[in-house]
């Protein structure tokens, strides 16, 4: 039987995965810039962490987790997502206590169990914030702008912002009730999954993808006319600080993203390039998770966004993603002398913090010239029965292909590379 890897994962090879380190230096380079540390959780946890802070209900939880029992009868699950991990790390470290205001974020592997396909996968890269302890609506901005530039630095150029507010605990059951009368007469359109959705959380319906409940829904009541005062006021500064930020965004009245814990600001990255799997990132604001896990009442707002949807639309709309790792020099010899001699030198110019290769396959000059031009080498360096003798080196420049003969000495060679 011949082993290969799992259904919904992906071997990431050595130039893709220089495409995603490099996608890596803008994300954390980014972060930095607003003020965003790092944090690190484990990828499994209690089960019952995703189905508290998720939502029982929820997609994720009820039908995507990778969930077992270990040895010591706990239930554990692979996370599916990043938030509840990170409330959970800054409540257990009392991190609330050192500096209520803490702006974090992570970039991991997450697994869900859904059906494969592009931009899509079981196993995928993600990268998130989590900016926690404030309620301002100038912090729900900065997140969007936030995503935004990531996304833009890492490539993407065409990016369509949806928002939303989905209310708070006193204006959301009004809401409900609309909806609830609304799709009332019209259940036996629904697909079965909105048709239990409507007795188990009504609210999922409107995050449903099929054809035919979109139609249901054109006419359906929005959050906009069951507001309560106080989710009207934080939804109208945020919407004028990001047309004072000159940020675009469409407003989405049925926007509400397929997690349990949001309330009041959601929003949503669009890559329109990607079709039916379009979006690349959300997020809003949870203000109820921390105390929901037994913190203090502590408000909160992060996104996260999938690496490799991100760089999948960054493919299709044509840009260059990276430049191949650069390589200083390659070093070509001759004989087994000459391939001593070049091995010691590359050594040594690795140690001057030059990046170098050579063959390793006794191949032929024109054969090492073409594998030096594959790798994007600046120089080669030649070493040959005649160089030896002479104690030199044949420094060529790939660009031009003009080349000179040097000192066969690491300080020489390495001062012709920074002339």
């Amino acid at each position: 039987m011949k082993i290969q890897k799992i259904k919904g994962t992906k071997d990431i090879l050595p130039d893709e995965t220089e495409i995603f380190l490099a996608a890596e230096k803008v994300l954390r380079e980014t972060m930095a810039k607003y003020g965003y540390r790092e944090m690190r959780t484990p990828i499994f946890e209690q089960t019952e962490l995703f189905r508290k802070g998720t939502g029982e209900t929820t997609e994720i939880v009820s039908k995507q987790m990778y969930s077992f029992t270990d040895k010591g009868g706990r239930n554990l699950s692979l996370r599916p997502e990043g938030t509840p991990s990170i409330v959970r790390a800054y409540l257990e470290n009392n991190l609330h206590k050192k500096r209520t205001f803490q702006k974090l974020f992570y970039y991991g592997k997450m697994y869900r169990q859904e059906s494969p396909q592009s931009g899509r996968l079981r196993e995928f890269q993600q990268f998130g914030i989590e900016a926690i302890g404030s309620s301002s609506p100038q912090i729900d901005t900065e997140t969007i702008i936030l995503g935004l530039e990531i996304l833009n630095n890492i490539g993407l150029r065409k990016v369509e912002t949806q928002i939303n507010s989905v209310g708070c605990e006193n204006c959301r059951p009004s809401y409900k009730e609309s909806l609830k009368n609304f799709l009332e007469s019209r259940l036996n359109l629904l697909c079965d999954d909105c048709k239990r959705r409507f007795k188990t959380n009504i609210l999922r319906i409107l995050d449903c993808k099929r054809e035919t409940c979109k139609q249901v829904l054109k006419n359906a009541p929005t959050y906009e006319n069951n507001l309560c005062n106080e989710c009207k006021d934080h939804f109208s500064k945020v919407l004028d600080l990001l047309k004072k930020s000159n940020v675009s965004f469409t407003l989405n009245p049925y926007l509400v993203r397929g997690l349990d814990y949001y309330t009041k600001t959601v929003y949503e990255f669009i890559s329109p390039i990607l079709g039916a799997q379009d979006a690349v990132g959300g997020g809003g604001r949870y203000d109820k998770m921390v105390e929901l896990f037994g913190g203090p009442s502590i408000p909160a707002i992060g996104f996260a966004c999938g690496m490799e949807r991100i760089l999948l639309a960054v493919e299709k709309e044509g840009k260059a993603r990276v430049q191949k790792q650069h390589f200083d020099c390659y070093i070509v010899t001759m004989d087994e002398t000459t391939d001593v001699k070049g091995f010691l030198l590359l050594n040594e110019l690795r140690k001057k913090g030059l990046i170098c290769e050579k063959d390793y396959l006794n191949r032929s000059l024109k054969a090492q010239m073409k594998d030096a031009n594959r790798l994007g080498a600046e120089f080669v360096i030649i070493l040959g029965s005649e160089e030896l003798r002479k104690n030199e080196v044949t420094l060529r420049r790939m660009s031009d292909s003009s080349q000179k003969r040097v000192n066969f000495s690491v300080d020489e060679i390495v001062k012709e590379f920074k002339a």
